[in-house]
């Protein structure tokens, strides 16, 4: 990259210490404190599903739009009410997620896949405490009474014919580093889900306007701003830098992302 470049992402990364406010700084000790983080509420209108499978409420949509998770493709979900038909979503997702709760992998494995059982049982933080319903084929288990990274705030599977196809889950990743790369990452396989289990909202929203591609990005490593840490991405004209906050104890999270021009 060009000297005129690397100045200037030095530049504003300075500036973005002067302008973001302190993150929020908790106490505890490695993943039994990532387990306690104390914390949000879902969004106002929702309720808990029942575990039946019924049909999502208005407020599991809004939550969906709130957080910006992508509801599985219609052709995602088994239809009900035919002879030999799936079951319901929402009956799927609670077997395996009661499955899960009781440490019983191959109640597990009866219907999900190897990859969603694997991350699904990888999961750090404590049980979501709330079935937050079901999208299409996407349900939702979301936190109440405490607060992980990323906007997911908990698990969301994936149910296709019957079987949970795939597992998104909020991450405890222990470097500013890591959450702008696995963000970034996400951004480049065009997952929004993905981004958000290490990310606001806002910042998947703002980061997914365009698609990824168009010009070759090289990554710039991260350096500590007031409240927290900025880590770069350069590209030819300029560069992106994802704000992120947490810590090592309790997990990164990216709050925001701003560009530069050269």
């Amino acid at each position: 990259m060009r000297g005129s470049t690397t100045a200037v992402i030095m530049a504003a990364m300075t500036a973005a210490a002067l302008a973001f406010g302190a993150g929020t700084a908790e106490a505890g000790t490695a993943r039994a404190s990532a387990q306690a983080y104390a914390g949000t509420v879902v969004p106002a209108g929702v309720t808990a599903a029942t575990a039946s499978g019924a049909p999502a409420a208005a407020g599991v949509a809004a939550v969906s739009a709130a957080t910006g998770v992508a509801a599985a493709p219609a052709g995602a979900v088994g239809a009900v009410g035919a002879v030999g038909a799936a079951p319901a979503p929402g009956k799927v997702a609670n077997r395996l997620f009661r499955a899960w709760l009781r440490g019983d992998r191959k109640a597990a494995a009866a219907v999900a896949t190897p990859a969603a059982v694997k991350t699904l049982f990888a999961y750090v933080y404590r049980a979501p405490d709330e079935f937050a319903g079901c999208v299409g084929g996407a349900c939702r288990f979301v936190h109440t009474s405490v607060r992980v990274p990323g906007a997911l705030n908990g698990i969301l599977m994936i149910v296709s014919g019957g079987t949970v196809t795939k597992v998104y889950e909020s991450r405890h990743l222990t470097t500013a580093g890591k959450a702008a790369k696995h963000l970034f990452g996400a951004w480049k396989a065009g997952d929004r889900n993905r981004g958000l289990e290490v990310a606001s909202a806002g910042a998947v929203k703002k980061l997914f306007r365009a698609r990824f591609g168009g010009v070759g990005y090289i990554y710039q490593g991260c350096s500590r701003e007031t409240g927290g840490t900025s880590c770069a991405y350069s590209y030819e004209g300029g560069a992106m830098l994802m704000h992120a906050r947490g810590s090592a104890t309790r997990g990164y999270e990216i709050r925001s992302i701003t560009y530069i021009a050269d």
